[in-house]
């Protein structure tokens, strides 16, 4: 075994895995419920960003019909995200599976 190889190679990681959390901050995905009326912007690392609603839903009577669409828009939002972040890891560790459960960097 080459292990100043090893070496190297797992500072390359780590270098590529630190870059990676920078972009995850910076990447944005979109989830959307009831057609688009209510939307939701997160980073790829799931902090909430923007939440859009559109103005005919802001009745008083309409509340818990919102609240569920919110939920649902980023429900959806976070699904895109951790997809991203799937893709993104997969690119830098060569597609190597990791065992059940293990999630990376996170």
């Amino acid at each position: 075994m080459d292990f100043m190889g090893m070496m190297k190679q797992a500072q390359a990681m780590q270098a590529k895995m630190q870059e990676l959390q920078a972009e995850l901050e910076t990447t944005l995905v979109e989830g959307e419920a009831g057609g688009g009326v209510v939307k939701v912007t997160l980073t790829a690392k799931g902090a909430l960003q923007k939440i859009s609603i559109e103005p005919s839903l802001l009745k008083p009577e309409d509340a818990e019909m919102l609240e569920d669409l919110i939920v649902s828009a980023h429900a959806q939002a976070r699904g895109k995200s951790e997809a991203a972040m799937a893709e993104k890891m997969k690119a830098i560790t060569g597609g190597l599976q990791l065992p059940p459960g293990l999630k990376l960097p996170f």
